[in-house]
């Protein structure tokens, strides 16, 4: 089943229903079909083909959402990116994709006009951004108003993430017509929505967390709230303004919202179906969630570009920060990690041993491999597995513990430390508000554990920090930091998963007060 036959059937089951708003635009089912078939048209007058990659540098704004079911009607491949990469990453994107077009907005505007220079391919611009071949409101001008749809198979790519690029360039993830299919499906049952589900489209569109609430609200005939200018007081506001029932968002959102200075003023009645994924969240932030948001259902999802469910949790009461079960679709291990690549499926670890987390790719929400790049295809699709270079544990009732990233390991000493294991202990002083644990060269131990801490209290010291460590019954000694550094701020993706590779790199940067203890 293609994406478009099933959007057109929710548009003939319940034309009426309001499918997309921002600001003070609502466009029910009905008229948001007219826009995206017009867009549609006007992007086959541009001469865009099924299988051109079209790429994407937008907020997540209404014409970002018309824009990806113009390019699927056409067969073309949606290929979003971060609106605040950098004109370099820009420039690799568009030639590693060879997109046939590039969208900006007036925020992106420079960089991508800089990033594009001396490439030939389309320029079209949103909300009136300067220096582009033609605009977004002219581009619904000047075609039939009616696309010539082309014949798509579920194996038809539809989509290209771009992932993080902390290892080095970005990496094409390209997911078919199936993979979303399924993805969206997984997503509407492990989180039980129903039809007529209101949610909001503030999770970026460059990223599988935003694409399954765009998708599964849309199989649903629910409404998606734009949200393209995030602020807590945002989306509070839109939570009580639209009725909002369910959310799929970071940690960090939840941490916003909860800890607004009006958050009691709002009436979130509504909002009853409650997910988060991209990045761990710790067990104050789930209490805290149950206690103020009381949710009917809270969800983990653990997953990825590349497979979008590896597991899921709903019974984060009893096991707040646990991954759960492995999705419905899905199979997994874990193994011995290998940051080099040599581990096989076999090389399974006991319960209760750290390890690689892989998955069969026996599932229809499974990448086939990277875009242009055999060489890290080959390093993690082996023998019918997908190797996720994450780091997990299964405890003794088989559920899934996820511990960072593989080649986040510190070896200090000969010892395999775990970042996670030292954050999730400090995490818990009463003056922390904020920890990252890394290793930094030592040439006496190889590594040493260093822990980044952002106080809650500005009077708290190294010397506090560790004796809390030292006392604490969870870490063993050779564990405990060596070093503390107390900053300003963590560096951080956009969807909240610690930058350990930059703050290492930007140590310097960042350092307000370093102390070194024995």
């Amino acid at each position: 089943m293609d994406l478009v036959s099933l959007f057109e059937f929710a548009v003939e089951r319940y034309p009426q229903y309001e499918a997309l708003v921002q600001g003070e635009t609502r466009l029910t089912y009905e008229q948001m079909n007219r826009v995206i078939d017009k867009t549609a048209s006007g992007l086959q007058t541009l001469g865009i083909k099924q299988g051109d990659r079209i790429l994407l540098v937008l907020k997540n704004r209404l014409e970002m959402v018309i824009l990806y079911w113009a390019i699927q009607k056409i067969g073309a491949i949606f290929t979003p990116i971060n609106f605040r990469l950098s004109p370099d990453e820009i420039n690799y994107c568009v030639q590693d994709a060879d997109a046939k077009a590039v969208i900006y907005e007036p925020v992106s505007k420079k960089t991508v006009l800089e990033a594009i220079k001396g490439i030939k391919t389309l320029k079209i611009s949103v909300q009136a951004a300067q220096g582009a071949d033609i605009c977004y409101e002219e581009l619904q001008e000047i075609g039939s108003g009616k696309p010539a749809i082309p014949r798509i198979h579920d194996d038809d790519v539809c989509l290209m993430l771009y992932t993080s690029g902390t290892t080095g360039c970005p990496k094409g993830v390209p997911r078919t017509h199936k993979n979303e299919y399924s993805a969206a499906v997984a997503h509407i049952i492990q989180n039980r929505y129903e039809v007529q589900e209101r949610t909001l489209g503030v999770m970026p569109l460059y990223h599988t967390m935003g694409m399954r609430s765009l998708l599964s609200m849309a199989f649903l005939n629910g409404k998606l709230v734009m949200i393209p200018d995030y602020s807590a007081q945002a989306v509070l506001d839109q939570l009580e303004k639209e009725k909002i029932t369910c959310l799929y968002l970071v940690p960090t959102i939840f941490h916003d919202i909860l800890n607004h200075p009006e958050f009691e003023k709002y009436n979130l009645s509504s909002l009853k179906k409650l997910g988060y994924a991209g990045a761990a969240m710790t067990k104050a932030l789930t209490e805290k969630i149950f206690k103020k948001l009381k949710p009917d259902i809270f969800i983990n999802h653990y997953g990825s570009s590349e497979v979008y469910t590896v597991s899921v949790c709903n019974y984060l009461d009893k096991k707040p920060g646990c991954a759960g079960k492995p999705g419905f679709h899905q199979r997994i291990r874990v193994v011995v990690p290998d940051p080099d690549g040599n581990s096989t499926p076999d090389d399974v670890v006991p319960s209760g041993v750290p390890g690689e987390i892989i998955v069969d790719l026996r599932t229809s929400e499974a990448f086939q491999g990277y875009w242009n790049r055999p060489d890290a295809t080959k390093k993690a699709i082996r023998d019918g597995w997908y190797f996720t270079g994450d780091m997990g544990m299964i405890d003794e009732e088989g559920d899934l513990f996820v511990l960072g990233r593989v080649d986040d390991m510190i070896i200090s000493g000969g010892e395999n430390i775990h970042p996670l294991e030292v954050e999730d202990v400090i995490a818990k002083h009463p003056k922390v508000a904020e920890v990252a644990v890394v290793g930094l060269p030592d040439p006496r131990w190889g590594e040493v554990v260093t822990a980044f801490v952002v106080p809650k209290d500005p009077a708290l010291t190294v010397e506090e920090l560790d004796i809390y460590c030292k006392e604490s019954n969870r870490l063993s000694n050779f564990k405990r930091p060596k070093q503390y550094v107390l900053v300003s701020a963590i560096p951080k993706s956009p969807v909240g998963k610690i930058l350990r590779r930059k703050l290492k790199a930007e140590y310097e940067k960042l350092y307000l007060k370093k102390e070194s203890v024995s």
